[in-house]
């Protein structure tokens, strides 16, 4: 796999076997992708939530009613997978599955204000990510979401050959360009993976769990 990393990497250093930041010019997270229904990897289908508002609360928001697809990783590592096959209405999608994933892993409920804080910045990263590829790249392709040690990796897969990068200097008051940026300053590392003669592109971004 080949990555650019122009940026300064997070706190957590580089990403382990070669992964490096990146990023692409998004923009808040209203964008969608055309196509009907969608489908799950690695284990059951995902509970219809595609008309879900993409702006509820993370701390304000229902428990789900049932598990998402979930595979067990090495050390107790969690994943789920949510494929954007012929999906409508994505970001909405993309945060419900998110939340879903936060319940399970014990984010939600939220029983302070930093837990509560934490599950928002993930869910709005989540929302920023899959935004990003719905404008810059066709629409997202897959999410991953894995959870070990406190950590959760966001993982958002496309087809397209844009690099990410927050609009530098950053000016809060212009159109576009603040997706990345948001992205940049709430996770603790984030970076753009690829494989060579692979068309597209997998974004990928982590936050810690609060104390």
């Amino acid at each position: 796999m080949s990555t650019t990393r122009p940026y300064s990497p997070g706190d957590r250093g580089p990403e382990p076997g070669g992964a490096s930041g990146a990023s692409e010019g998004g923009v808040p997270g209203t964008g969608e992708s055309e196509g009907g229904g969608v489908s799950a990897v690695m284990g059951a289908p995902v509970p219809a939530s595609a008309g879900a508002s993409a702006s509820s609360s993370a701390g304000q928001a229902a428990a789900p009613a049932a598990p998402g697809p979930v595979s067990e990783g090495e050390g107790g590592r969690q994943v789920r997978v949510l494929s954007f096959e012929d999906a409508s209405g994505v970001v909405p999608l993309a945060r419900d599955f998110t939340r879903e994933a936060l319940y399970a892993w014990g984010w939600l409920p939220s029983a302070t204000a930093d837990q509560r804080a934490a599950a928002e910045d993930v869910l709005l990263v989540v929302s920023e990510l899959v935004t990003n590829a719905c404008l810059h790249a066709e629409g997202p392709d897959e999410l991953r979401i894995a959870f070990e040690r406190k950590v959760i990796r966001l993982e958002v897969s496309d087809r397209g050959d844009g690099q990410p990068a927050p609009r530098t200097p950053h000016r809060a008051g212009r159109p576009g360009g603040h997706g990345m940026f948001i992205v940049q300053r709430l996770c603790l590392d984030w970076g753009v993976l690829r494989t060579p003669g692979v068309a597209g592109k997998r974004v990928w971004a982590e936050l810690g769990a609060p104390g």
